[in-house]
């Protein structure tokens, strides 16, 4: 067992130890969050396919198999989802607790067995992927064909941190004995519905081979201490789905186009470039989908009536969206665009907007409008073909917009050409080291569809020295202790600067690093580690302890706190204002528990269906993950909490995270891997995020000038902190050969160290270190310490 593991183990240890082994503080919950979570779950569960069956009619008898019914997976394992839940709701007992009428001789057989055969859930990073199917008799399914009509099968997998889905039965695959079960029951019943437990995309290839024998498919993914209730309010009607996929299935795992540069340990070539997820399918390979982006049913039907008029150089679509069936319910309109291919090549489909109506009865409509910016038509060119390096381009030609229900279904509704290029500058930003040159995907589009080609990437031409160098920040003037309490900069008394002039180079320091250690003393029990006043001196200045806990399923302490969906269910709720709602009622919780920031939301691309992680993260779409990461960011910091966006960028692997190069255009970058980021960062304006723990073409994200400075700060205009992932690893600065480790980081605006030392409890001094030998300056301390003394303000003052 490796030292980390060991440390983890007795970390988790230590806390039970000294909460006597139980949970601390009383296991209750606001009824308006149960009912906002249970809400979230059943409009994030995504019905794939249903001949009718659907939902359960009253006069009919359902009858469930596997044990997932009991032994369900209600959101992945690790930081993100580790929460001591008040109560866990199964889908036995959701069932139960519905107007569903169940077998309960078949489901007492489950629960009896699941009890008596209880799974084993591990240690970190070597979770379960799936719990082993029980055996079943065949009497016992010829048992229940006699009481019932319909018969269900539950599979379930679970993801996790630190850890990777396998090309495996049992992870990515069906087990024998889950295939075995499944036929069985088909024999029997004739037909099943299949419902998947799981946060990630798995295999659904076999439900081709089953054709009509499989009669509904459900992709309820991970719904947390609601999940069965969610999922029995879709099976009984009383909720009509109305989730939509955010990623493309694919028949089989090799169609993915990262699936030969994925899970390598020292480096992934992004060769896919910016053909991530349906922008490569609906291109080039439409035919290897089963489930299309953005695809799902409903109980009802709608129409779509669409009219279109230029605002200036905007496009107004308006779209009447009339519910056409016999049930009410809601949809979810999505606008996609199709640009000329010109110079760079474009995908045949870019999302640019989405609007989730409100519930529609009968016959009744609702009018949703999308207004298309011209900088919504962008694309980035990194390598000068169109003329116009390190250059956001609208080209010239015609623009094709296509409004519908799913990528794949989305008609025309208007086009128009554009006259003269639109030009928006930028600088060349972490580009891929010319050692490390690799092929990307282009599109060449002909009469019939497109063809593949490649070119060589485009690499690095610009000195990132001078660059720093000409933008280091002045010194504010040392003037020892004035009284100042930081509570008068609040106040309108003094300056910032007034109050930074007093600070010591001990006390700059301090503000650059946590607490050294998570569960810090300076906040409740289990908290994820504390920064700002945490030192004798700061307190005395009036600076308060900023106290951060894990997420985003929930407040991750070792007290009760509501476990909610994860992200990936969220984000197939495409329901912005559902998801910020319930976040605003996670603010709550974090005031009440005592905590600052709430380490969330968790927004990587799906580059990749084996991806651990995917299960906290959104979307392959960039503006899915944006729209639905700034509503959970407007949610937490609805009072005076802080969200913390994760992160940033391109953590699309778990394996060997600490230390792999994701290596990736800077057109890639610019428009899927930091576009989320962008999206969130301008409109809901979260007062921390976080950097990965990978490298972006050979440079640790904790140490990206580009990333934190250049992008974030100038191109975006952000004001908040950065922060890093816990812990961080040491590097000299190739620029600065003064300048290491802390002084590294801060030169590259990324302002805390978190938790604030090693993984061994271990602070080096590399800040001061590096101040003295010539390397960061006092300002650039200065510089980092005022972040961290406005969010220290805007949490706890």
């Amino acid at each position: 067992m490796s030292k980390l593991i060991s440390k983890i183990i007795n970390f988790a240890a230590g806390l039970a130890q000294n909460t006597g082994g139980k949970v601390m503080g009383e296991p209750n919950v606001n009824p308006e969050l149960v009912k906002a979570t249970r809400a979230l779950a059943a409009e994030g569960i995504v019905l794939l396919k249903n001949d009718g069956v659907l939902p359960i009619k009253e006069d009919k008898t359902l009858a469930v198999f596997g044990r997932v019914q009991y032994d369900y997976f209600y959101v992945g394992y690790g930081s993100g989802g580790d929460v001591k839940a008040p109560y866990r709701v199964n889908l036995l007992e959701g069932l139960k607790a519905s107007n569903v009428k169940l077998d309960t001789v078949l489901s007492d057989k489950y629960e009896a067995m699941c009890k008596k055969n209880a799974p084993d859930e591990g240690f970190w990073g070597h979770w379960p992927l799936s719990f082993p199917e029980l055996k079943l008799k065949m009497k016992d399914i010829q048992g229940a064909k006699e009481r019932a009509d319909v018969a269900m099968v539950v599979i379930g997998r679970a993801a996790g941190e630190d850890r990777e889905q396998s090309l495996k039965k049992g992870s990515f695959f069906l087990t024998d004995a889950e295939k075995k079960l499944l036929d069985n029951v088909i024999s029997v019943f004739g037909k099943a519905v299949v419902l998947i437990d799981a946060g990630n995309v798995i295999d659904l290839s076999w439900t081709a081979e089953y054709g009509d024998k499989i009669s509904a498919l459900i992709y309820a993914w991970q719904g947390g201490m609601e999940s069965g209730n969610a999922v029995a309010d879709v099976i009984s009607g009383a909720v009509n789905p109305s989730g939509k996929l955010t990623d493309t299935i694919a028949i089989s795992y090799k169609d993915y186009p990262s699936a030969n540069n994925f899970g390598n340990r020292e480096f992934n070539n992004y060769a896919e470039d910016i053909y991530v997820g349906y922008r490569y399918f609906e291109t080039f390979a439409k035919d290897r989908v089963l489930f299309p982006f953005g695809y799902g049913l409903s109980y009802t039907t709608f129409d779509y009536e669409t009219s279109v008029k230029k605002d200036g150089d905007d496009i107004v679509i308006s779209c009447v969206v009339k519910n056409v069936g016999d049930v009410v319910g809601k949809d979810v309109v999505q606008l996609y665009v199709k640009a000329p291919e010109g110079a760079l090549g474009k995908p045949a489909r870019s999302l640019i907007a989405f609007a989730k109506t409100q519930e529609i009865l009968p016959n009744e409509a609702e009018t949703l409008e999308f207004v298309v910016t011209p900088e919504m038509l962008f694309s980035y060119d990194d390598a000068g073909l169109t003329g116009y390096k390190s250059c956001f381009i609208a080209e010239k030609g015609n623009y094709k917009f296509y409004l519908g229900s799913d990528v794949r279904s989305a008609k025309e509704v208007y086009s128009y050409d554009l006259e003269e290029e639109i030009v928006s500058p930028r600088e060349e930003i972490c580009a891929v080291n010319p050692d490390n040159a690799f092929d990307v995907l282009i599109a060449k589009e002909t009469d019939d569809g497109y063809e593949k080609a490649y070119r060589k990437v485009a690499t690095r031409t610009n000195s990132l020295k001078d660059r720093i160098l000409d933008r280091l920040p002045r010194e504010i003037p040392y003037t020892g202790d004035k009284g100042i309490k930081l509570i008068d900069v609040k106040d309108g008394k003094n300056t910032m600067d007034e109050f930074i002039a007093q600070l010591s180079l001990e006390e700059l320091e301090t503000l650059c690093h946590g607490n050294i250690k998570m569960n810090s003393s300076y906040g409740a029990l289990g908290n994820a580690g504390a920064f700002a006043g945490v030192s004798a001196s700061l307190t005395e200045k009036g600076v308060p302890a900023v106290i951060t806990t894990d997420g985003p399923s929930g407040i991750r302490l070792m007290y009760y706190a509501s476990l909610l969906p994860c992200g990936t269910a969220v984000a197939c709720s495409w329901n912005e204002k559902l998801a910020s709602e319930l976040y605003g009622y996670i603010s709550d919780e974090l005031a009440e528990k005592g905590s600052d920031m709430l380490l969330a939301p968790g927004m990587n691309i799906h580059r990749d269906p084996l991806c651990g992680r995917n299960f906290e993260y959104f979307s392959e779409d960039p503006v899915v993950s944006g729209k639905i990461a700034s509503a959970v960011v407007k949610g937490i910091q609805k009072g005076k909490a802080s969200a913390c966006p994760k992160h940033f960028a391109c953590n699309n692997q778990e394996t060997n995270r600490n230390n792999n190069d994701s290596r990736v255009s800077e057109r890639a970058l610019r428009e899927i891997y930091l576009k989320g980021f962008e999206i969130c960062i301008k409109e809901s304006a979260p007062k921390s995020i976080m950097t990965s723990y990978n490298k972006v073409n050979g440079i640790w994200s904790h140490y990206n000038y580009d990333f934190c400075e250049t992008v974030l700060r100038k191109d975006w205009g952000y004001e908040g902190v950065v922060i890093t992932d816990w812990w961080m690893k040491s590097s000299v600065d190739p620029d600065f050969e003064s300048n290491f480790n802390c002084g590294y980081r801060v030169r590259s605006h990324v302002d805390v160290l978190m938790p604030g030392g090693d993984r061994l409890g271990k602070y080096d001094n590399s800040l001061i270190k590096s101040q003295k030998a010539g390397g960061v300056t006092i300002a650039e301390m200065q510089r980092s310490a005022k972040k961290v003394l406005e969010i220290a303000i805007s949490t706890k003052l």
